[in-house]
């Protein structure tokens, strides 16, 4: 039986959990379909946020929190791009890595940048857990690779402890 004290915690968790797995999946549809930053919230907000897509029920995401995420790599693209490039083993740059891998390295990274609110340790395990979504256990290790390496530079006083 879970205990009641943790309720209130974890259903915040689960919240930014699920904000961050929609902002990837946000990330996802600009990047391919080319969508506009406008439209994006709005179908989130109509039809993902909390409701059931395509048979998978989702938990309802901390709605300004996806938004910051959204608005933020959208915002800063042009500055994490180079920063994941270089994170990312000699010969594969950013372009030849999967759209929704773009997507969840490109949130990961602006989360360690600017959410210091989240420990980095919890912001790459998190986005680890988004890619688990979408791709193969090989491909979720590069995610843990480059974003523990992004980590690095924009948190080292976290990281230096261990």
């Amino acid at each position: 039986m879970a205990d009641s004290k943790n309720k209130s915690p974890d259903k915040k968790a689960n919240r930014r959990g699920a904000a961050r797995l929609a902002a990837v999946q946000a990330l996802y549809q600009m990047d391919i379909g080319g969508a506009g930053i406008n439209d994006i919230f709005a179908e989130f907000e109509s039809h993902w946020l909390g409701n059931e897509v395509e048979g998978d029920t989702y938990l309802p995401a901390e709605a300004a929190f996806f938004k910051d995420v959204v608005a933020g790599v959208v915002r800063d693209q042009a500055r994490l791009d180079p920063l994941i490039d270089e994170a990312l083993s000699k010969g594969w740059p950013l372009k030849r890595v999967d759209a929704i891998l773009r997507a969840v390295l490109r949130a990961g990274a602006y989360e360690l940048e600017h959410r210091k609110d989240v420990p980095g340790r919890v912001v790459v395990s998190e986005y680890v857990d988004v890619a688990h979504a979408f791709v193969e256990a090989e491909e979720t290790g590069m995610v843990n690779a480059v974003l523990d390496q992004i980590a690095r530079q924009f948190r080292a006083d976290e990281f230096a402890r261990g």
